[in-house]
């Protein structure tokens, strides 16, 4: 009975070093990402751990009052705003007024005197659905900043399970069909930085979709007040190793963490309103870091990063899910493909039984992408070719072209 019992806890609870992309389910997108970005050398983590999914249901489980809210919040359409708040209101209440269960609330407690019970923790929500194709639920539950304390820490974990149940998320999930019943949250608790400069970066440019240009957003202090649209942010956009753009913003606000916890909004002295930043070298140095990245995850990423005391530490990743998709190419060289559909007048995408039935029918080499089939019509070096070296047009002025860069 006891190593049952001890088999069962040891999925509570689990340290970064033993996550990887293979428990998406156990620790969430988030959660797993955070266990992989630990693994690749040269990357600075802040140390932490993740309360499993496991805990979440067990939760849930024990909470009968919740299970019948469910049932009627399951009725409900993304309309009935009124009646969302009133049950959402309802279950968060019940979530965050149970108790965590001893054997849970022992494992967060070794793990937290194994960290530094005096440290100060960022508290964070993993669901199993995020930065899935067709919905995107990153920023739709909620985050915790400078925790300090063991009990401080476990309240805010039952708070963080119980975002799962705010206004926004449970009006979201309605609205894009998915059952309440099938996603379950995971916490990640992990030491928290107190950077100087923090910011986002996308491995590829999200304006244009360029894959070899890096984009970097950045402000003075914690990251939350750029992510959350609060401050201005600084932009800088490189491409193979060179500085190409930079928007130097007026930074009237920064947010900070309080000594005793908690974080404040501060006003920018005004003769650092205008100060860029970050320094060059650092922009070049973060770009080089955000490529290993992606080289990875092997798809590009959208990342959030904070520097202290001259060291970047990357807190977060995740794949970006609204590129246009590209044909997949195995080196990182720029490609310039015709589009088959578009040269036969058919200028929308195609069904996946259609696609399969092209490619068994044709014996010329096709690359698929967004639905669509292209030929590839040439290659240059990834970045010794200026892009205007490419021919516009190498194959007739009516026949339009995907330049995938």
């Amino acid at each position: 009975m006891e190593s049952k019992r001890g088999r069962h806890m040891s999925s509570y609870v689990f340290g970064f070093k033993n996550i990887d992309k293979t428990k998406l389910m156990a620790v969430g997108g988030k959660g797993a990402n955070l266990g992989e970005l630990s693994r690749i050398e040269g990357i600075r983590v802040p140390d932490g751990f993740c309360v499993s999914t496991e805990a979440f249901k067990r939760i849930i489980g024990e909470t009968p009052s919740v299970d019948e809210l469910l049932d009627e919040l399951s009725l409900l359409k993304a309309e009935d705003r009124d009646k969302i708040r009133e049950l959402s209101g309802e279950i968060r209440k019940a979530i965050e007024d149970t108790a965590i269960p001893e054997d849970i609330s022992e494992e967060i407690t070794c793990f937290l005197a194994r960290l530094g019970e005096e440290n100060a923790y960022a508290v964070r929500s993993s669901a199993t659905a995020e930065d899935l194709p067709r919905a995107s639920f990153a920023g739709q539950q909620d985050t915790y900043l400078n925790i300090v304390g063991r009990e401080a820490v476990l309240k805010h974990i039952s708070r963080c399970w119980a975002s799962l149940f705010t206004e926004r998320a449970v009006a979201y999930r309605l609205q894009k069909g998915f059952d309440h019943r099938k996603v379950h949250l995971s916490v990640v608790v992990q030491k928290m930085v107190f950077p100087q400069a923090a910011g986002i970066l996308f491995t590829a440019d999200p304006v244009t979709s360029n894959r070899k240009v890096l984009s970097i957003d950045a402000g003075f202090g914690l990251g939350e007040a750029l992510v959350s649209g609060l401050v201005n942010a600084d932009n800088y956009k490189v491409r193979c190793g060179r500085i190409i753009h930079k928007k130097i913003s007026i930074k009237k606000l920064a947010v900070y963490a309080l000594k005793d916890g908690g974080t404040k909004e501060q006003e920018i002295e005004p003769e650092r309103q205008k100060e860029q930043v970050l320094a060059d070298e650092q922009i070049l140095q973060l770009e080089r870091l955000g490529r290993r990245i992606e080289e990875h995850f092997r798809c590009p990423q959208d990342m959030e990063w904070c520097l202290a005391d001259g060291t970047f530490y990357i807190v977060q990743s995740r794949p970006i899910t609204t590129l246009y998709p590209i044909p997949e190419a195995d080196d990182r060289k720029n490609h310039v493909y015709v589009s088959v559909g578009h040269q036969q007048m058919m200028t929308d995408p195609m069904k996946p039984l259609g696609l399969s039935f092209f490619l068994l029918t044709t014996r010329a080499p096709m690359h698929k992408a967004g639905g669509r089939l292209s030929v590839l019509i040439s290659t240059s070096t990834e970045c010794g070719v200026p892009e205007k070296s490419i021919l516009p047009n190498p194959v007739g002025a009516k026949n339009p072209l995907h330049l995938f860069p």
